[in-house]
């Protein structure tokens, strides 16, 4: 490392083009003498001018550049987006390239030491800019969106810029609510491209393989890039590794969005309420633009999971919106119906989630269960369709898998008390409606559900399940171009957006807080061999929910084994 007096002597990496380095230029400025620093205030919209190496220099030049910066954009304001395009260019770590007869024949991130350094002098220098200019950043935004590095870019790379964009957040909060839905968006196609089941594959494969024996090379960069230190001890991180490439970026940024939510929300280890909430309508924000109109995504919903397991303030408030989105009839039935699912899955699996919420929960749906029927089941639309009635049938799925996975909570202490209520939600009348929802729901659900009610003597279901297996016959729809095609088995098209969470690293984020299956005993387990055929074999049975819900194969694990 040179030092200053040193530095200043030797010949910089790149001169201005009318000769002289930047450090003679700032000094003769400072002295009073102003020509060079004219023509190079018109320089720097030439691109050459926009690499200049400032990063990696003395600490006295890089103050006199970011002063030079500040100078410059407040005399003149045309220079402020190449200025914000120079800066924000520098959010990714650079490339090394070796080239060899004019072949690049290695190409990578450069793991420079000072990489952290560089990236805090960058955002000293965009503070200093915004403090200059106050309309920086709606320039800066659309740039950010610009130099979005693609999706199959490098992790390393994916992750400083990510990095780097929620730091932006931190000193310049109006941008906060279009940084994050920029992120979640890309997120969110990074996880729509990894199907769980690509994922799931992949791992299976990389695990068949893992006896094989690993070459000394490949040993050798295990320890250099896999090793974490944790406490005192160094764990390796080779194991978490996801096998399936676009997985292991999802998990690595889905860890820094989780560490950002963490960090606003907590000061000095304490919840901070204010910034918890500020956030929480930020993301309730994103939630509703980006994920709710997203099918079968599996990852990325999970920071409202996250959010919503720091107060349970939150989760109530996030249960109430989903509410508002499922009984509005303004809005679209697919909105509905996908609010409806949230909602199921999330009283489920959300262990921070008390018994009197799902109570409350649950007398809200089964409530407007029964006003539904009162309404359609005499009326000239009381039969079953799942294009009349898709809220009613999401909803009815609701219910059914909330009390799967907590009726052993509801019955917890006092069970005459908890059947008395369970009796109160009038499971009968649902079951037995014109509508018919058990014919609409997933076979996988309405067994659980038949085999729980029937232990229990809320409500007999399976002389139902029989009649609809012997009604059962293919059904025919208009499609597209008026021609007719046979409608699936899942007509809703369902998914359970809060099932198990399958990232390595983000994964340790959520398990504490997230509600596991847990097997069924042997009576219910006996109770459930009267499975919903439907015309197919129990194996076909498995396949078509997977089939069915290519993102989301938790809804066979809502009973592993159990066909």
């Amino acid at each position: 490392m040179l030092g200053g007096d040193e530095f200043i002597s030797s010949p910089p990496r790149k001169t201005v083009r009318f000769g002289g380095t930047l450090t003679d230029i700032l000094l003769k400025y400072q002295k009073g003498e102003t020509t060079d620093f004219e023509l190079l205030k018109h320089q720097l919209s030439d691109p050459d001018i926009k690499k200049l190496p400032w990063l990696r220099r003395s600490r006295e030049v890089v103050e006199e550049y970011l002063g030079f910066l500040g100078n410059l954009v407040s005399a003149q304001t045309v220079h402020l987006r190449p200025c914000l395009r120079m800066i924000v260019s520098q959010f990714v770590p650079p490339r090394v390239t070796i080239r060899e007869d004019d072949v690049d024949i290695s190409d990578s991130d450069d793991d420079d030491e000072s990489l952290s350094e560089n990236f805090n002098t960058c955002h000293r220098a965009l503070q200093t800019v915004a403090r200059y200019v106050p309309s920086t950043p709606q320039f800066l935004m659309p740039i950010l969106v610009e130099n979005f590095p693609f999706i199959n870019k490098s992790e390393r790379t994916l992750e400083c810029y990510v990095h780097n964009l929620l730091r932006v957040t931190v000193y310049l909060p109006s941008l906060r609510l279009q940084i994050l839905e920029l992120i979640i968006e890309k997120l969110l196609k990074l996880d729509v491209s990894t199907p769980q089941q690509e994922i799931e594959d992949a791992e299976e494969t990389a695990n068949s393989s893992d006896s094989e024996e690993k070459s000394p090379e490949e040993g050798l960069f295990d320890m250099e890039e896999d090793e974490e230190r944790k406490g005192n001890t160094i764990v390796s991180s080779s194991s978490e590794r996801m096998a399936h490439p676009l997985a292991e970026r999802l998990d690595i940024l889905m860890t820094i969005l989780f560490s950002y939510i963490k960090d606003i929300c907590h000061v000095d280890g304490k919840l901070d309420i204010n910034n918890t909430k500020d956030l929480y309508r930020d993301l309730v924000s994103v939630f509703d633009k980006l994920i709710l109109p997203t099918h079968a995504s599996c990852h990325v919903q999970y920071f409202m999971f996250y959010i919503c397991s720091f107060k349970l303030a939150l989760a109530e408030a996030f249960l109430d919106h989903l509410w508002k989105k499922l009984h509005d009839p303004n809005n679209p039935s697919v909105i509905r119906q996908t609010a409806g699912s949230y909602i199921g899955s999330f009283l489920a699996r959300a262990k921070f989630i008390p018994v009197v919420t799902v109570k409350a929960c649950l007398d809200l749906l089964v409530n407007w269960l029964h006003k539904y029927i009162d309404n359609q089941d005499t009326g000239a639309n009381a039969y079953c369709d799942v294009a009349l009635h898709g809220p009613f049938y999401s909803t009815c799925q609701t219910v059914f898998y909330t009390l799967i996975f907590r009726h052993k909570q509801l019955l917890d202490g006092n069970l005459r008390k908890g059947l008395s209520y369970l009796q109160s939600l009038n499971f009968e009348r649902i079951v037995m409606c014109q509508l018919n929802p058990l014919k609409i729901c997933i076979p996988s659900v309405v067994n659980l559900f038949a085999a729980i009610t029937r232990k229990y003597q809320l409500v007999f279901c399976y002389t139902i399940i029989e009649r609809n297996n012997r009604q059962f016959i293919p059904v025919v729809r208009s499609g597209a171009g008026g021609d007719l095609v046979q409608t699936c088995t899942n007509p809703l098209d369902s998914f359970f957006p809060f099932d198990p969470y399958v990232l390595k690293r983000s994964k340790k984020t959520i398990d504490p807080f997230y509600q596991f299956w847990e097997e069924l005993s042997a009576e219910d387990l006996e109770n459930l061999k009267k499975p919903i055929k439907r015309g197919t074999s129990e194996d076909e049975d498995d396949d078509f929910l997977k089939g069915e819900t290519p993102q989301n194969d938790g809804v066979v694990g809502i009973a592993p084994n159990s066909f």
